[in-house]
């Protein structure tokens, strides 16, 4: 561990808070490996019991949840246990969502797909350090395809609405989907 970075200390536990089920037992089996004991929920419901029954020392959340809004979370959370570090995880990368977070509460937030090494960086970073870069960063055709795809899922995969709601033609919509995923 390189030396901006500070020991998990004597309090390891983590609230993981994401409503996707694949990802959020990833990211728990990865942040155990790094020393962490992981709690998980899957809403902001779970996660706020959690948080008011057993208050970590770190969490890490994701904005937008089936239930609601996981900056809930975050309030409950550092209304609970002031010195919580927590990370904001959001597939809806946005300044003002950004900045909502860290004015309640969050020590960071982090676009999505960011892997454990970013987010134990994140976690871990001396309050008066930036974290460092990611390691590999994806290419802006990727997070391009990326917002394309979650509008699209989240759309029911209708192609008529994912375009409108893009503000971009129908058959360019198709013709996007069609094509492989860049790299």
């Amino acid at each position: 561990m390189s030396e901006d970075l500070r020991e998990i200390g004597e309090d390891k536990s983590l609230l993981l808070v994401d409503d996707d089920e694949a990802f959020r037992r990833r990211l728990a089996k990865a942040m155990e490996k790094r020393g962490f004991e992981v709690e998980t929920a899957e809403s902001v419901a779970g996660g706020t019991a959690i948080a008011t029954a057993r208050p970590p020392a770190y969490a890490v959340i994701d904005l937008r949840l089936e239930d609601g809004n996981g900056l809930d979370v975050v309030e409950v959370l550092r209304e609970k246990r002031p010195d919580s570090r927590i990370v904001v995880l959001t597939g809806y990368g946005a300044i003002a969502t950004a900045v909502a977070a860290v004015k309640i509460g969050a020590t960071d937030y982090l676009s999505k797909p960011a892997d454990a090494t970013d987010i134990t960086h994140a976690l871990l970073a001396t309050s008066d350090e930036m974290p460092p870069p990611p390691e590999n960063p994806m290419s802006a055709d990727r997070v391009r395809w990326e917002h394309i795809q979650r509008v699209y899922e989240l759309c029911d995969r209708n192609v008529s609405e994912t375009a409108r709601r893009l503000n971009m033609h129908r058959r360019t919509l198709q013709r996007i989907l069609a094509k492989r995923s860049p790299r």
